[in-house]
């Protein structure tokens, strides 16, 4: 599997200012190849190699598209294609989707390189702190060296990017051989597996019964919206108004750096803690369109912690199981009757059993049954679907948020 390795790069100034005009025609091209897409035939689509012959001519008719490596636009039009597939998943899933959108000027922030040939990696600098990068048509610049950096050999890909602060990061992406073995069906222990429930009142609500707090991110939107108001009373496009913008751009990533830790944090624990972890699959873009709570939402950020969980599943040899969301509140985890209720009631009680409990925790519950027998179709051995779930109600736990952040895990 592919795994990221993320470092702050630091450019001389001449190859900065290289680097993000060819990131500029970089952005350039790709929206003229996503133009030359969707101008084409329905039926007649051009792929990216279609979209690769066509830079030569693309050159000749615009210069300036021959500047940047000719490598570093053929990776441009491929994420384009990639783009392109991951919509037609999503709609093919029933998911309302749109098209590319037109970038502007500083929206395309990245260059990216999948052969070794077009960059090279430096580890004699004489200074153990830092590693020197060469990128093909960029040239040589250092990035701190907080972890072992590779050699290029073993490097699939080099992605630069530049932050809206203004910092320069890299991204080598290398490859991950021996990750541990899932665990077989038969191999899982029911204790072993949770169900878990992305919750309103809670981050998380487990099939055990653990709550996980939301962050509490007051002070750092407090401090946003001040750094925004200040950027309000600057003259747009002046030197002051650009240090400003920066300005917000920190304040902003201060508040995605928290929520990033705590997601990490949580799904390490979880794919450490357990072998089978199911959690449902939701849509979150039109929650944020219709919610009068958009904003709480959003800050979970729940398609990334899905990702992460999904990654580190992989990573750490365990089952994730991402289920159909529909139903899982309303249908009775002991005798599967749905009941009607709205948001604001917080208990489950079963007009057909009897059965009461928490409105997160019978959700969690049915989000385990459903991953447990995803995971278990088409198999003949047993499952532990019939006894992962417990007879009984257990204790409420509730974790504070911040003991996640500074602890590291829920249980610590």
């Amino acid at each position: 599997m592919k795994h990221t390795l993320r470092f702050r790069a630091y450019l001389p100034d001449d190859v900065e200012s290289e680097a993000w005009h060819q990131i500029d025609i970089l952005r350039q091209i790709r929206n003229h190849a996503v133009r030359d897409y969707y101008n084409s035939d329905y039926n007649d689509r051009p792929s990216d190699y279609d979209q690769h012959g066509k830079l030569t001519e693309w050159a000749d008719q615009w210069p300036t598209f021959a500047e940047p490596s000719r490598h570093a636009a053929q990776q441009a039009i491929n994420q384009i294609h990639s783009d392109l597939e991951t919509l037609k998943e999503r709609r093919n899933k029933g998911y309302n989707v749109g098209r590319l959108n037109w970038q502007g000027a500083g929206e395309f922030r990245s260059v990216s390189y999948n052969q070794s040939r077009r960059y090279n990696v430096d580890h004699n600098t004489g200074d153990d702190r830092f590693v020197r990068l060469r990128l093909e048509k960029i040239g040589w610049f250092k990035i701190r060296a907080d972890r072992t950096v590779p050699a290029a050999q073993d490097i699939d890909e080099v992605i630069l990017k530049k932050e809206t602060t203004g910092e320069w990061y890299v991204s080598l992406v290398t490859s991950v051989e021996d990750t541990p073995v899932k665990p077989s069906l038969g191999e899982i222990d029911p204790e072993d597996c949770v169900g878990v429930d992305l919750g309103i009142t809670s981050y998380i609500h487990t099939s055990e019964n653990l709550s996980v707090d939301t962050l509490d991110l007051t002070d750092e939107y407090d401090r946003y919206a001040r750094e925004q108001r200040k950027l309000a009373r600057k003259e747009h496009g002046s030197n002051n108004w650009e240090k400003q913008r920066q300005q917000v751009a920190r304040a902003k990533r201060a508040i995605k750096r928290k929520v990033r830790d705590y997601q990490h944090k949580l799904t390490t624990w979880l794919v450490q803690e357990y072998d089978v972890v199911a959690v449902e699959d939701l849509d979150v873009k039109p929650m944020l369109e219709t919610s009068q709570n958009a904003k709480n939402k959003q800050d979970a950020a729940w398609s990334r912690f899905i990702e992460l969980l999904e990654y580190k599943g992989e990573l750490h040899g365990t089952h994730v199981e991402t289920v159909e969301p529909h139903g899982t509140t309303k249908e009775c985890a002991s005798c599967g009757v749905e009941t009607d209720k709205p948001i604001w009631v917080r208990e489950h009680s079963c007009p057909a059993c009897g059965h009461t409990e928490d409105r997160d925790l019978n959700a969690a519950k049915n989000i385990l049954t459903r991953g447990l027998k995803q995971l278990g179709a088409g198999r003949s051995e047993s499952t532990p679907v019939q006894t992962a779930l417990p007879t009984f109600t257990p204790q409420r736990e509730r974790v504070d948020a911040k003991r996640v952040v500074e602890a590291g895990s829920p249980g610590a």
